[in-house]
């Protein structure tokens, strides 16, 4: 558990995210549920993803700490607090505001003069200042942050700033607890979404996310789980016969939405880890191998041929191929600025709307025709990954 201290010591790069109560009753907003944590560890756990090296939160032991374990957060008690003086971006947060990381970035890089206090309605205040100790001191004492800020503005200038919704909830009634979650889950949409993925299948796995996030299912059991769908309606594929490769694509379909839940509940609960990455990624691209395979081993048995074989291996080569070329972009997650068009493209052609056609074809009784585009297309995918890490020195 994190210890109150007199005294702390405050390292001097990276900002000071100083976490104080709101005026609520402290422990009853402390402890609300938001997307199956504690508001005041999402709070925390938001800081620490957003870059500060140092969190402090003014309560008292009993009633927060044990919402603090196994994080990087500081107790400030209510005795004076001390620290190293230097300049400093600290940044006060209400314990009642549910943040975004990447909101926090912003407030921790914001352009901001020396000795100046930037607040907005919320009463989220951003100060820049020679002497951080000074308001760790007035935070210990403070008896909730419009006490604090009050306080602030008689001794830095002030400058309003615009307001944020984007960046962050703010949590006045009991029932904003939902309203949060379901702006949480918002966010979770990826950059690079196809259409259906984006209007279809993302609102069926948010919700799915949205039940499993109260409970202990973590982000790698759901890989598996949604690997061991994607495996079991491969299988499906070794028969021609309906219903079995409709059975089959809609298992595939299964498969690609539970695959969103396990990055979803990762940056819902900052579980994220390069592991749990690696996982998802691989597994999504051994599913896509086996249905390729088994599509190509069921075609080959009922004509008694082997050529059939030879789609199979082109496609799975392509698949993993390609996927290897562009595994370090995909756990980035983002657009390359240099090529920026070219990577959008590739975007275009590797997202997950494809699934709705074998859905189609398995419908029609043509669940094989995928098996040829994807013997012509993954190689051809391949081959412009290539091209695209030979023009530009690597592909991210």
């Amino acid at each position: 558990m994190p210890a109150a201290v007199g005294a702390t010591t405050i390292s001097r790069v990276g900002g000071l995210l100083l976490i104080v109560p709101s005026g609520q009753r402290p422990a009853e907003t402390a402890g609300r549920m938001i997307g199956g944590l504690p508001l005041l560890r999402r709070i925390v756990l938001a800081g620490t993803a957003a870059g500060f090296d140092d969190v402090l939160v003014r309560g008292d032991a009993p009633s927060v700490g044990s919402l603090l374990e196994g994080t990087r957060a500081t107790l400030v008690g209510e005795a004076s607090a001390t620290a190293p003086n230097s300049r400093r971006r600290v940044v006060v947060m209400p314990a009642n505001v549910v943040p975004q990381a990447r909101w926090l970035r912003t407030l921790l890089e914001q352009p901001l003069g020396g000795e100046t206090l930037s607040v907005d309605e919320s009463l989220v205040a951003v100060i820049e200042t020679d002497e951080p100790a000074a308001i760790v001191v007035a935070a210990a004492r403070a008896k909730d942050v419009a006490a604090l800020v009050s306080e602030l503005r008689s001794k830095f200038t002030v400058t309003l700033r615009p307001e944020d919704r984007d960046g962050r909830f703010v949590l006045l009634a009991p029932g904003d607890e939902t309203r949060a979650e379901r702006w949480l889950l918002r966010s979770l949409i990826k950059q690079r979404e196809g259409f259906m993925s984006r209007h279809v299948e993302r609102r069926i796995s948010l919700a799915v996310t949205r039940r499993l996030a109260a409970t202990a299912i973590t982000p790698n059991a759901m890989t598996i789980v949604s690997a061991t769908v994607g495996l079991i309606g491969a299988l499906f594929f070794l028969s021609s016969t309906p219903p079995w490769p409709l059975i089959g694509a809609l298992l595939f379909l299964a498969h690609s939405i539970l695959d969103g839940c396990d990055g979803e509940l990762a940056r819902l609960k900052f579980a994220q880890s390069r592991w749990g990455a690696t996982l998802d990624f691989w597994g999504d691209n051994v599913v896509h191998v086996a249905v390729f395979a088994c599509l190509a081993i069921g075609w080959s048995r009922d004509i008694g041929a082997a050529w059939p074989l030879l789609l199979g291996v082109s496609a799975a080569v392509g698949t993993v191929g390609a996927a290897s070329v562009f595994f370090r972009r995909t756990m980035e997650d983002r657009v390359e600025a240099s090529g920026a068009a070219v990577a959008r493209l590739i975007d275009a052609l590797g997202n997950r709307d494809f699934i709705y056609l074998v859905v189609l074809l398995a419908a029609f009784g043509h669940a094989r025709w995928f098996l040829v585009a994807g013997a012509i297309g993954t190689p051809a995918f391949l081959l412009l990954a290539l091209w695209l890490t030979g023009r530009h020195g690597r592909v991210r």
